[in-house]
């Protein structure tokens, strides 16, 4: 293959002049943004964001909040000036979180259940909206307004739409983005700019010191962190856009009362009479090596006044657990999760299953309890004493639900129930005097209820099976009530509601079917309420009345996008929404799933999809798109394709590969299993990339479907990397796509994605799955794509502009598209025209166009 070397294609917004570009005779070194073929541009820009979905229901069950969406921001939003302190990104002008710039609204709108009508809440002139909150009567909703600098509170009338500013001070929603409603509906809580706030500090012209980072006493185990704090300055910056004053804010008249003084409010939670808070504060010294998200914080019981009460949990600085970014850091914007959408770079290890005792004896599942008594929580009996104050011979604990009342001193603590075994989780009826308790034993969950007039008799409702190959367990249904908390919906004849899935033993043949079985308190008598259909895949969302013989549905099928009926469960419904296939040229494509056998034994499946069906169709060109994922043996792997759905609609976003199949295209997406004892999986990866690969290749082509003389692949972040792998330690790929990925797992030597020894624990391991060590055997022509602002853990724009080097220094071919503003997955609009632009022009010219 002749070379052709393109220089690093840094894809500036200067280079932005207002409108796409079309793609040029040579669209890898175009310096704008180009425009995609027309069908796939049509496909992008499908109005998906359109469509619909009923789920926030007001309190008095007659109607339903949507928010109303444009569709993909643009690249000028991204573009808004922003300060990124240690993964803490403000709007600096506006004085809010970034991501309230970015990911807005252009308006509301009410569902009237009964009458099928529509009530239009625009923005405000001027504004976005963001966080749309019911009243606890259903009467009104609360927004925020965010305008160019600022961001106000809004009430909108829900029968009219017509909406109005409750105060004149603007809200500081940088670290707290919501707002709440008082139980009376005549207050809403909010955290608002301090009155005395002063000018912002700005990063300096010249710096007065240098970047520093000591290491601490003790030994941790630091992630490849994005974003850290690096000088006093941005210490500065941190302290004054987190620090807000919490109020609560008259509906009627607009005055802001003032709770206790400006301080670092990472989170707040009030008592439904808006006369106590849960408020979390961020605590100082800050720290140049762990993110914002771990600096020490306290959590305390403030009262009306702002004083503190009582102290929840204090946590020391540190690295936490959830630093990793959240999935939504991987799913582009307006995009739906399940539809294909990208797994992040960095997963978290799964927790086990619980064992039925409870782990310690401080407090746990601590909330408000819905009547507002006081806050609930979960606790382990006192160990006993000896004499002394020696402890006594460890032996059974009794495990307690507690209530905690005002003014939150240790003697208002009280005991509502004791169970000799393990709480796992207990809910509550509408009054809290009936109990949901659920607990593990002898390996079964188990569900009861007790009553508090009679606390020594427990009701089971239902007992399931524990562990990975039993069939899961239907869940209480509940539902928010006046306080906004979650409460277990009892119907008719004392009644409770589990809603739960069906799975069935061949899911090639049956689908998944939902249902919901009604349990009687006393009894434990079961009956079947509803069952989705078999030939459809149908959900069930909420209770519509009170009695509980109303509900909301969804349903869907492979040639029917999902839309909500109200039915009485008896077999008469009603369609309430009316959305529509976005892309139906894709939904007509022919998809099949195979199943493949590798040389060494292990089987796995792969989908392909196809154009529609044509009779002597030739073998294809084909791009595989995949995202490689451990486990311990082939039953373990197995039990994931248990819960396939043959019965889903195939929903599309913005960047779903499926559109290279309208360009002439087989789309190949194969499991990638990565096989291997436990803790020790990767050993084998290259090996098993190697073999998954091989046998999908071969099975596809013994049955006439794709050419493999004319192969691509491609994949994100850890996608990415096993894409570089894959054209490197095989020889089948022509071209290659890779996006925000990492190359180079010496620049993660602490752990990644499911590996969890250190680099000097399995360093041939590290050494051996890192693409660009072996850079020299690439194969075929790689274009990658970075977010130049990717916030990932692990996955820093350096590790792509290091692989270009390397492939430009080896004589390789190669391209490097940087995308400003940009974090893991693109979000603009241009960016993702761009992007589809420069992939066809590349797959054309090394699949269609090379000899």
């Amino acid at each position: 293959m002749r070379r052709f070397t393109w220089a690093v294609a840094l894809v500036a917004s200067g280079a932005y002049a207002g409108a796409q570009a079309p793609a040029s005779p040579n669209p890898a070194s175009a310096e704008a943004y180009l425009s995609p073929p027309s069908l796939i541009e049509r496909m992008v820009l499908a109005p998906r964001h359109t469509n619909v979905s009923l789920s926030d229901l007001s309190p008095d069950r007659k109607r339903f909040l949507v928010t109303r969406s444009s569709g993909m921001p643009s690249l000028e939003s991204l573009a808004k000036p922003y300060v990124n302190l240690g993964g803490f990104r403000v709007d600096t002008l506006a004085q809010r979180n970034r991501n309230l710039t970015v990911r807005n609204a252009a308006g509301f709108a009410v569902y009237e259940v009964e009458s099928g009508k529509w009530i239009e809440i625009p923005a405000p002139q001027g504004t976005r909206v963001a966080g749309g909150e019911w009243s606890p009567d259903g009467s009104q909703i609360a927004f925020v307004g965010l305008s160019n600098d600022s961001a106000h509170i809004y009430v909108a009338d829900a029968t009219t739409g017509r909406s109005r500013r409750v105060a004149g001070r603007p809200l500081l929603p940088t670290q707290v983005t919501s707002i709440i409603w008082t139980s009376d509906g005549a207050r809403i809580v909010g955290v608002f700019r301090p009155a005395n706030q002063g000018q912002a500090p700005r990063p300096e012209a010249v710096p007065s010191q240098p970047t520093l980072r000591l290491t601490t006493p003790q030994k941790e185990s630091l992630r490849t962190y994005a974003a850290l704090l690096e000088t006093q300055v941005d210490q500065a910056m941190f302290r004054f856009y987190s620090t807000g004053q919490l109020g609560v804010v008259d509906v009627a008249t607009g005055r802001v009362r003032e709770i206790g003084k400006p301080a670092m409010i990472r989170s707040v939670d009030p008592a439904p009479d808006g006369k106590h808070f849960r408020v979390v504060t961020i605590l100082e010294p800050f720290s140049y090596i762990v993110p914002a998200s771990s600096f020490g914080e306290v959590e305390e019981v403030w009262d009306s006044e702002g004083k503190p009460l009582a102290e929840i949990r204090k946590r020391t600085i540190g690295p936490r657990s959830d630093d990793d970014p959240t999935d939504s850091a991987d799913v582009p914007y307006g995009e739906d999760p399940a539809a294909g959408a990208w797994t992040e770079e960095e997963q978290r290890p799964q927790g086990g299953a619980a064992t039925g005792q409870a782990p310690s004896s401080g407090k746990r599942s601590l909330s408000w309890r819905p009547d507002g008594a006081g806050l609930s929580f979960l606790q382990l009996e006192p160990a006993q004493r000896a004499e002394g104050g020696q402890a006594a011979p460890s032996g059974p604990r009794k495990d307690r639900v507690m209530l905690w009342e005002a003014p939150f001193g240790e003697s208002n603590q009280k005991v509502i129930y004791e169970s000799e075994r393990g709480i796992n989780s207990v809910n509550y009826s509408e009054d809290c005097q009936t109990l949901f308790l659920t607990e593990t034993v002898s390996g079964q969950s188990v569900t009861y209820a007790v009553r508090l007039s009679d606390p020594g008799k427990r009701y089971e409702l239902q007992k399931a099976a524990t562990g990975p190959n039993a069939e899961p367990a239907g869940s209480l249904v509940t539902r928010r009530n006046a306080n906004g908390r979650s409460v277990v919906v009892i119907g008719s004849g004392e009644r409770v509601y589990f809603s739960g899935t069906q799975f069935g033993k061949d899911p090639e043949k049956e689908a998944p079917r939902p249902f919901v079985d009604a349990t009687t308190i006393a009894t434990g008598e079961k009956s079947r309420l509803w069952q989705s259909s078999a030939e459809k895949y149908e959900t069930f969302s909420l209770f519509l009345n009170e009695d509980q013989n109303e509900g909301l549905i969804v349903r869907q099928s492979p040639t029917e996008p999902p839309n909500a009926f109200w039915t009485n469960f008896k077999g008469t419904e009603r369609k309430l929404t009316d959305n529509q296939d976005p892309t139906p040229a894709v939904t007509r494509l022919e998809r099949r799933f195979i199943r493949v056998k590798r040389v060494d034994g292990y089987e796995f499946w792969v989908k392909i999809t196809l154009p529609e069906l044509v009779i002597g169709q030739p073998r294809l060109p084909a791009f595989f798109w995949f995202y490689p994922r451990e486990y311990t043996d082939q039953a373990s792997y197995d039990r994931t394709r248990q819960r396939f759905n043959k019965n889903l609609f195939p929903n599309t976003g913005s960047t779903s590969k499926e559109y290279l199949v309208l360009q002439g295209y087989a789309l190949v997406e194969p499991d990638c299993p990565i096989f291997g004892a436990q803790g020790r999986m990767n050993d084998r990866y290259v090996a098993d990339l190697r073999n998954n690969l091989a046998a999908t290749i071969d099975a596809l082509e013994a049955q006439g479907l794709i050419d493999r003389t004319r192969l691509a692949i491609g994949g994100h972040s850890y996608g990415a990397f096993s894409t570089a792998n894959a054209m490197i330690h095989t020889p089948f790929f022509k071209a290659g796509i890779a996006g925000d990925g990492n190359y180079n797992r010496l620049l993660t030597p602490a752990s990644f994605q499911s590996e969890q020894r250190q680099l000097w624990d399995a360093r041939e391991t590290y050494l051996t799955m890192s693409p660009l060590l072996y850079a020299e055997q690439m194969n075929g022509a790689l274009l990658m794509y970075h977010g130049m602002d990717d916030q990932n853990v692990g996955t820093a724009p350096i590790n792509s502009v290091r692989m270009f080097h390397a492939l430009e220094t080896l004589g390789k071919t190669a391209s490097l598209y940087m995308y400003p503003y940009e974090d893991h997955g693109p979000a603009a609009k241009e960016t993702i025209l761009d992007l589809w632009a420069r992939w066809v022009a590349w797959l054309d010219k090394y699949l269609k166009d090379s000899p």
